[in-house]
């Protein structure tokens, strides 16, 4: 599937697929985005303690590189744990211009460490963040109370529905932790359904540039 390198609204960039007409971050603003979904309305609710986090998408690397950057600044440990079926390779990650738009030349050895560090292996990339990169299919994920937030990053329900059904959600609510988070992009009403059916509660948020709403949802009562 071909693959090009665009720049997005906020002048970050991200990876689109020309076959499916998707890309891996909005192209209303791919830091915008991972800062407004993933951070001020998931790891943001955690603060003065230890988190796993579970990603499901860990493509170019964005959500786990602001969260690295976001982590000391909440008084965190993060163990951080990034599922992704097919990798995207180096040469791709070399002209992603992340470290540069998040003024981050500081954490660049970090970013560059996040991407070359083995696949299967906890590796400690600083002091309060240690990353697990997964390769396998969401379909094959059978983590049991595990984490405390899920960064949900599927590509859209548009080019891979089976992705946002009720058996991908039920495995996230099993590896949530009682009262665990999970927060995505998504909006649509089927995919707040099937969070619904399987036990979560459902909550609508603010959008993302260039999206009306979002979810967040939430395990067992709280």
């Amino acid at each position: 599937m071909k693959r090009k390198i665009i720049k997005t609204s906020d002048g970050s960039t991200t990876i689109f697929l020309e076959e499916w007409n998707e890309h891996y971050h909005s192209k209303h603003g791919a830091i915008n985005e991972a800062y407004h979904v993933f951070i001020n309305n998931g790891l943001e609710e955690f603060r003065d303690t230890s988190v796993n986090i579970l990603e499901i998408g860990f493509g170019t690397g964005l959500n786990a590189f602001i969260t690295l950057i976001e982590t000391p600044k909440l008084n965190l440990t993060v163990n951080y744990e990034g599922v992704e079926a097919y990798p995207v390779v180096k040469e791709e990650i070399n002209k992603l211009n992340y470290v540069e738009e998040l003024k981050a030349h500081h954490k660049k050895d970090s970013f560059n460490l996040m991407h070359d560090c083995e696949w299967g292996k906890k590796v400690e990339i600083t002091s309060y963040f240690s990353l697990k990169k997964r390769q396998h299919f969401f379909s094959e994920i059978k983590d049991l109370n595990t984490f405390d937030l899920i960064y949900f990053d599927a590509f859209g329900a548009r080019v891979q529905p089976e992705l946002w059904d009720k058996e991908i959600f039920l495995k996230m609510y099993n590896a949530l932790k009682e009262k665990g988070i999970l927060v995505t992009y998504a909006a649509k009403g089927s995919v707040r359904r099937a969070m619904q059916e399987v036990g979560f509660k459902v909550e609508r948020l603010p959008g993302p540039p260039g999206k009306r709403e979002m979810l967040r949802a939430i395990k067992g009562s709280y």
